[in-house]
């Protein structure tokens, strides 16, 4: 899967995949999730499982701009 199909199918969420292939770069071309989301918390607690696996995470949503801050709350 590429990380833009990732990106539309988990809007706003945190996401760990395992890195399947890349590119000269280094930058992930093919890649297969692992866990998905909204709380980061949870990422972290995967990527303790996942010590063998070459592995990237990132968040799906929009960055802050530079000079704004912003709270979580979890529901």
């Amino acid at each position: 899967m590429k990380i833009e199909e990732i990106k539309k199918r988990y809007k706003d969420e945190w996401v760990l995949v395992e890195v399947l292939a890349e590119d000269e770069l280094g930058q992930p071309t093919d890649v297969e999730v692992i866990i998905h989301s909204k709380a980061r918390d949870e990422i972290y607690e995967a990527l303790k499982e996942t010590k063998t696996k070459y592995t990237y995470q990132f968040y799906t949503g929009e960055i802050p701009k530079k000079g704004y801050a912003v709270a979580f709350d979890e529901i």
